[in-house]
């Protein structure tokens, strides 16, 4: 296909890993461009702060579809840098695309936003490593009928952006999905315990339920999905992406885990 007739997609956050999987990935299929501090590899960059809109809106002209990655990803943001960097960075781009006439945006959620469900059986249970007091299979998932639940600021404010996004689709036509990812890892590998053999989303599995959200009808307004791969222990129910969207997950994390520390690169 020739590069004027692929989907223009924004990413922001481009420089950083899941944006980078997609380039990967996906890079053959759409044009990618991104919006993040600083450049990334290969594709057309706009560096600038999500927090000042102004400076960002020549980013979204042309775009089909966003892919809203930038935030303060760490749980244990504080308050300022969470308002700054995931409040008001999400207003910024869903301000930006509607004014651009973006089609859709496809919002990072996170498992933090139900994170307090840890808190209770069966959920911790999985959490805590101990599979032996469950029956593979048969107990409760959380899903995403249950109630928002978060666990800290990070995860209130990626509620907020599934609660934004509504209103944007409602009254101002900017169709959302939002993927409560549960844990990319640079690794690949989440091996270290049993909460990211819970929550583990491999490479290939990020891309596909990416792009099963960009390539999802006009007439599928707004949705919220889990996303994790076909992991044995879940917290998480990846029922309703399989059935909206497609999503076949290729990866399956496993019951067995050596305790370590996790130690992010970037």
């Amino acid at each position: 296909m020739p590069s004027s007739d692929k989907r223009k997609v924004l990413i922001t956050g481009g420089a950083g890993l899941i944006g980078s999987i997609m380039i990967d990935k996906l890079g053959d299929k759409y044009e990618f461009s991104s919006l993040d501090l600083k450049e990334a590899d290969g594709i057309k960059s706009t560096v600038a702060n999500l927090d000042d809109l102004e400076a960002i809106t020549p980013a979204f002209d042309g775009i089909d579809t966003v892919v809203h990655l930038a935030a303060d990803r760490s749980p244990a943001g504080s308050w300022d840098s969470i308002l700054k960097n995931n409040f008001v960075a999400t207003y910024n781009v869903f301000e930006a695309s509607k004014k651009a006439g973006v089609k859709r945006v496809i919002f990072a959620s996170s498992n933090h936003a139900e994170g307090g469900f840890y808190l209770d059986a069966p959920w911790k249970h999985v959490n805590e490593g101990n599979f032996h007091l469950l029956e593979q299979d048969n107990y409760e998932l959380v899903t995403e009928n249950h109630m928002i639940r978060p666990d800290s600021y990070y995860g209130v404010a990626k509620a907020y952006g599934e609660a934004l996004g509504s209103y944007y689709n409602d009254y101002h036509g900017v169709s959302s999905f939002h993927l409560r990812i549960g844990w990319v890892l640079e690794t690949d590998d989440p091996t270290f315990s049993a909460y990211s053999l819970s929550l583990w989303l491999s490479h290939r599995d990020t891309a596909q339920i990416i792009d099963r959200c960009i390539d999802a009808p006009e007439s599928h307004r707004y949705d919220i999905f889990n996303a994790t791969s076909d992991n044995t222990w879940k917290i998480f129910d990846i029922a309703h992406a399989k059935n909206a969207l497609g999503y076949k997950p290729e990866d399956r994390a496993g019951s067995e885990f050596i305790k370590r520390p996790y130690k992010r690169t970037t």
